[in-house]
């Protein structure tokens, strides 16, 4: 990478951290080193700052990497197991990443997540399928992912779209679309299995 090259990169990658900073501190109340103390002990910040370094630290040149790499791999280690949240650097997340809760997140490297995403605790957006199949969910803008939801294999999910608690998404998602799991069951078979009277 040339020098004009490398300066492009470190000043995009300062604006998508910049874009994800923004975001946690439009939700805080306060005065400036209010938000300021607030942002740096809230663990979604943090995994994402060391998100966002992982992935300046590899478009770095080998003498810097022999530093940042190892650095990285620490603090990534303690956002894993202080935290719970496992966003390797290799995933391709647009600006505006918002963490609201910590907790069970996990993100295969593979995934594409585009801007302004929420995630939620307990998700997973994992590789899955076989054959051409197989593969990681590329999530569209401004997408929010609840509590328990596990996304996996080759899908799309469109723009604007929000997906509820504990739903399990395997199949493309149009932009503006609401998925939820049914709360409902369905009834297999009775033969043989009928109860007595007095049952309820």
């Amino acid at each position: 990478m040339n020098a004009p090259s490398a300066v492009k990169a470190a000043e995009t990658q300062r604006g998508v951290l910049r874009a994800d900073l923004q975001r946690y501190l439009s939700r805080m109340s306060g005065g400036r080193l209010r938000k300021f103390i607030e942002c740096a002990r809230t663990p979604g910040v943090q995994a994402t700052v060391v998100l966002r370094f992982g992935q300046w630290s590899r478009r770095r040149a080998l003498p810097v990497r022999l530093i940042s790499d190892p650095l990285y791999l620490v603090m990534n280690f303690l956002i894993m197991t202080l935290w719970g949240i496992d966003i390797p650097r290799g995933a391709r997340i647009g600006p505006g990443l918002y963490i609201g809760h910590y907790g069970g997140i996990i993100v295969s490297s593979a995934a594409v997540i585009g801007r302004n995403c929420n995630l939620s605790q307990s998700i997973t957006i994992g590789v899955a399928g076989a054959g051409e199949r197989r593969g990681a969910p590329v999530i569209g803008e401004n997408v929010y992912i609840a509590p328990g939801a596990r996304l996996f294999g080759r899908i799309r999910i469109g723009n604007n779209v929000k997906i509820g608690a504990n739903a399990v998404i395997h199949k493309d998602l149009p932009d503006n679309a609401i998925a939820v799991l049914d709360p409902g069951f369905s009834i297999l078979s009775l033969a043989g299995n009928q109860a007595p009277d007095d049952t309820i």
